[in-house]
């Protein structure tokens, strides 16, 4: 079962970096997964939150630390030394390789992981723009594996695992605000 689930992977691997390469997504992809290009995004959302987010967006910039540290360390420094999987730029001949060969592991995706973290997360405290930090979470994911870096079930552990890492950040902040409202009731 794992051998077929496997094939399936390389074989969806192959598709999304040979079968959709193009000029645009060559440029496009490559852009889209540099993690300095997110910086104003994420600027523009933190200087929101604080200027008019009110104690809900503060709140959620004060969790943000947490959850990015938890899913950053899970991923990087728990589960790719564990699981120990090669990245597809070191294992597969005739890839369409975007960026410098990375020779660290593949499972899960850090990038995936930290973008669904957050994207689930906004999700829980601002809803109604669940679409936008989805869609980025998506793209950013699609990168890994366009650009060569990564296989497509790297990416859906990586979701995954970001998905857990924001509502278990996001149950621990319930417990501590009910105990807080208790105090001070």
């Amino acid at each position: 079962m794992m051998e077929y689930l496997l094939k399936i992977d390389v074989a969806l691997f192959y598709f999304i970096n040979v079968g959709l390469q193009n000029p645009f997504f060559d440029w496009f992809m490559p852009f889209i997964t540099e993690r300095n290009h997110w910086f104003p995004v994420w600027a523009v959302v933190i200087i929101g939150l604080v200027w008019k987010g009110g104690r809900k967006g503060r709140t959620a910039i004060v969790l943000i630390i947490p959850l990015i540290f938890m899913s950053d360390q899970l991923s990087a420094h728990v589960l790719k030394p564990l699981i120990g999987r090669a990245r597809p730029c070191v294992t597969l001949p005739d890839i369409h390789l975007l960026v410098g060969m990375k020779t660290s592991l593949s499972f899960p995706s850090a990038h995936a992981t930290n973008f669904f973290a957050l994207a689930t997360f906004f999700n829980y405290f601002y809803p109604k723009y669940r679409w936008w930090y989805f869609s980025a979470a998506s793209l950013v994911a699609l990168s890994r594996v366009s650009i060569g870096v990564h296989y497509p079930l790297d990416i859906i552990g990586g979701a995954i695992l970001g998905a857990l890492c924001a509502w278990t950040v996001i149950a621990l902040w319930k417990v501590i605000e009910q105990q807080w409202e208790r105090r001070r009731a």
